[in-house]
Order: structure tokens, then C-alpha cells, then sequence
């Protein structure tokens, strides 16, 4: 789609450089129905594109609905406080999402026993492979199953894991071998404590960790120092706390369908979306 509020002027050749006299590509428009997102040749970074993106899907629904004023202007507005709560209350009225059961808690209770102990934790150290931009990720994952490797040899000292650590982890533990010191599911990133605490292997043992474990940080290898057992919790002791956590992801999932239908209704230029992340309708 051409941009109806664009200055740039000359032939539209490839071969001239009269409508771009800096000699750069401008960064392409993204529109809603015909709204920009953005000023031309100021195109924000992804996640803040997505986000106006979900913005404007929403304001362009309350507008519909008659809850807000037709915005006059080609560039989507920016949204006060009185608005949100509009938007706000418009998305409540209209996404119903069912309330989990006493045999939907008591089955998830069941699945997932080891979310719910309390006081486990782990002695770890790690080596961290940071990922980041730019960085050949391939090659990264090379030079990180090959530490791996030696440090699961059977000939290994026991002193190597510090070496290693001192070396090649871009964690700032680096110079103390990578220690971390005793951490529980809630004192590291979600990745981390779902492959360590959470899964039906984390009870796996002592010694480094078979394999990689990649966060959103990058690549570790774990080394589990000592253990910390926990206490199991009777099921009605968190009965309330399961109860709340399967109505949030209702609600997420009951949330992403709604926007999923606001993205298929739409004409969306320069940008591609799927369901949403946006923080009014969370």
C-alpha cells in the first residue's frame, strides 16, 4: 500500500537516486484497515510495532461498537487513560472464558505434583553460552556440546567444571566456577526451573546435566552440586492456587482467540500478527 501522508517525491526509478537523496531504503509502512502505525520512514522495533499493532485493532473495534470517536487523521492515535479503560471494559464484556472445575484442579494437581513443593532447591553451577545479537548460533551450540562433552567424560576432574567455567561462561559467577549457590523454581528464569524442578526427569541426579539446557539467555550446562528434597503439600492445601492458575490460562487462551479473530477480520499491511501480547487485553 502507498503512503497517502509520504513527502518523499522524485521518478520511483530503482535506478535514480532522486527520491532518496541519502541513498538509504526507508523502512516500510505498517498499516491496520488502512491506519498507519507510524510515522513514515520511523518504523518502530517488532515488539513495539506488534503492540500498536494490538492497540489499534482494539481502539478500531470500541470505535464499531460506538464506545469511542472516529479518529479523522491516517496515523492511529495515541490512546489516553479514558480510552484504555474503555478498551478495558469493551474486552471483559465480550471474552467469557469457563472457570476450571473441581475435577479439572484435581487432574492438573495430579499431572503437575512437582510445582506445588515447597522448600526444594538445588546447589548449581552452570556455564553460560550467551546469546546474543549477531551471534552465530550454530557455531555457539558446537563450542557448547563440545565443553559439555568433556565435562560427562568419565575421566573428568572434578576440578574441570571451574576451569571451564572460568574460561568460557559469560555469566558474571564465572570467576567463582560458575556457582550459583543453592536456588529454588522461583530463583531462576521459568526455563531453567521448568527443566530443573518441574519435569518428570529433574529428579535425575547429581553431576552435570546430560544435555544443554537453552534459556532465554542462552545455553547452559548444569552441574547439581547438592539437593534439597522439599515437602509434597496435600491437594487441598493448594487447591485455591491451582484453582487461580487454570483461570489464567483460560482467560489467556479465551484472550488470544478473541484477537485472533480482530487479526483475521483485518487488512494488515507491512506487518504480520498472530493472536495477541498486548497488555489490555492481559
Amino acid at each position: 500500500m502507498n503512503d497517502p501522508t509520504s513527502t518523499v517525491t522524485g521518478c520511483g526509478s530503482s535506478a535514480c537516486q532522486c527520491s532518496n537523496t541519502s541513498g538509504q531504503t526507508l523502512a516500510p509502512t505498517a498499516y491496520i484497515n488502512g491506519i498507519a502505525l507510524h510515522a513514515p520512514g520511523q518504523r518502530p522495533n517488532e515488539d513495539e510495532l506488534r503492540e500498536r499493532a494490538y492497540t489499534e485493532l482494539l481502539r478500531q473495534q470500541a470505535v464499531m461498537k460506538g464506545l469511542l470517536p472516529r479518529h479523522t487523521e491516517l496515523t492511529a492515535p495515541e490512546l489516553g487513560e479514558a480510552e484504555r479503560q474503555i478498551i478495558e471494559a469493551m474486552v471483559d464484556a465480550e471474552v467469557q472464558s469457563p472457570q476450571p472445575n473441581e475435577d479439572e484442579c484435581q487432574r492438573y494437581f495430579e499431572a503437575n505434583p512437582s510445582q506445588f513443593v515447597v522448600g526444594q532447591a538445588l546447589h548449581v553451577r552452570h556455564i553460560l553460552f550467551a546469546v546474543t545479537p549477531g551471534v552465530n548460533v550454530h557455531a555457539l551450540t558446537v563450542h557448547a556440546e563440545k565443553a559439555l562433552l568433556e565435562l560427562t567424560r568419565k575421566d573428568a576432574s572434578p576440578e574441570r567444571f571451574a576451569q571451564l567455567a572460568a574460561e568460557l561462561s559469560n555469566c558474571p559467577t564465572s570467576p567463582q566456577g560458575g556457582d550459583l549457590g543453592w536456588i529454588g523454581p522461583d530463583d531462576c528464569a521459568p526455563e531453567l526451573a521448568n527443566e530443573l524442578f518441574h519435569q518428570k526427569h529433574s529428579q535425575w541426579g547429581m553431576g552435570v546435566h546430560p544435555r544443554l539446557i537453552h534459556t532465554r539467555f542462552g545455553f547452559h550446562i548444569i552441574e547439581v552440586l547438592s539437593r534439597r528434597a522439599g515437602k509434597q503439600p496435600a491437594y487441598a492445601e493448594v487447591h485455591e492456587r491451582i484453582k487461580a492458575l487454570l483461570a489464567m490460562q483460560s482467560r489467556a487462551r479465551a484472550l488470544h482467540q478473541y484477537m485472533s479473530l480482530l487479526v483475521g477480520e483485518a487488512q494488515l499491511d507491512g506487518i504480520e500478527l498472530e493472536g495477541a501480547d498486548s497488555p489490555l487485553v492481559q
